[in-house]
């Protein structure tokens, strides 16, 4: 890592941690950029690196969330009585009763996760191109469904999250710093895996899967873990997104596939897929906007962020990195070989 390098994260780890200080009245919109920022860089593990474009992240958000919380809940009470009616049982979580229930959840909750993930791989990994975005938000729009009518989990009418155990400022500070610690840790950990020859490899799998498993790689197998990896922390962050919300439904908090599931695609592309700092870049900018918007063109902001994705899409396909690398080639210890490429033109007929 340069000096340059080793500078930028501290400045970028600096303002992590002063921003809430400066602005407490935001602390939940800054930990929403962290997840926000975690949902980019895990959908473009596949959909940048390995070139498949899945639509059904969103499914191990939810699922990380509700096996969170039937953990937090499960320890100390029976989960069928505690989402069957309010009022049908006391519910009297202690200090370290909801930490320890918060701590094994958000572990379950990534094992499952990945779990599942390599379950599915079997069968949606044996199709490609758009048939592999369509299997993948099949199963995210199936997994909603099946949530809705399962009665133990509170259905439709979901569940209703322990209470933390401290002021609502300690409360949003707590959660802010875990949803900052979930996407370093998945940054980082990223940063090393795409050095590693797993990185080459899914690389080899976006170029020409063919040639890449007709030369002895078990494609397969790294598609597999790929995805565990995503899901992985999906799961950690959808345990904490639940209980920052405090209480978590099917469609429109566990499973929102038409906004955080499409939202992931559109923040990746915007910074650029296929790179480490594209997706935090174009997560960062999408989220500003996307609070602007909802704070200053309530009622129009779909529309405006409409705009940008189709703009992003037709005229900046690339994206910001991208665009970047293109221009600044040097900068990204790119080499541009200026003299073959003079030489081509010079031979072409």
């Amino acid at each position: 890592m340069s000096r340059n390098s080793i500078i930028l994260h501290c400045a970028i780890l600096a303002a992590g941690i002063v921003a809430p200080l400066l602005f407490p009245g935001l602390v939940f919109q800054f930990a929403m950029l962290w997840i926000m920022i975690l949902f980019a860089l895990t959908w473009d593990v596949l959909g940048g690196q390995m070139g498949y474009n899945s639509l059904g992240n969103i499914l191990f958000f939810g699922f990380g969330m509700y096996i969170c919380a039937i953990t937090q809940i499960g320890m100390f009470y029976n989960v069928a009585e505690y989402t069957a009616a309010f009022g049908a049982i006391k519910v009297d979580f202690t200090d370290q009763q909801y930490y320890v229930g918060l701590a094994l959840g958000l572990v379950l909750a990534a094992v499952a996760c990945a779990l599942v993930a390599a379950l599915l791989s079997w069968v949606l990994f044996g199709l490609r191109g758009p048939y592999f975005a369509i299997g993948t938000l099949g199963a995210a729009l199936a997994a909603a469904e099946l949530t809705g009518a399962w009665n133990y989990v509170g259905g439709g009418g979901g569940i209703s999250m322990p209470v933390f155990p401290g002021e609502p400022g300690v409360r949003s500070l707590f959660f802010y710093s875990l949803c900052m610690a979930a996407s370093i840790a998945c940054y980082f950990f990223l940063r090393w895996l795409y050095g590693t020859r797993f990185g080459l490899a899914l690389n080899a799998i976006r170029d020409d899967e063919d040639k890449a498993e007709a030369m002895g790689l078990h494609t397969n197998r790294y598609k597999m873990v790929a995805w565990s990896i995503s899901a992985f922390f999906l799961g950690i962050v959808g345990g904490l997104f639940g209980n920052m919300t405090g209480f978590i439904e099917p469609m429109e908090v566990a499973y929102p596939t038409l906004t955080f599931g499409i939202f992931m695609v559109a923040m990746t592309l915007l910074g650029g897929k296929g790179t480490l700092w594209g997706p935090v870049i174009g997560a960062t900018l999408f989220h500003v906007v996307k609070e602007v918007t909802w704070t200053y063109l309530l009622g129009w902001q779909y529309v405006a962020l409409g705009l940008l994705i189709i703009v992003n899409v037709v005229y900046f396909q690339q994206g910001i990195m991208g665009w970047m690398q293109e221009r600044w080639p040097q900068r990204f210890g790119l080499v541009v070989d200026s003299e073959g490429a003079v030489a081509s033109r010079e031979n072409a007929p």
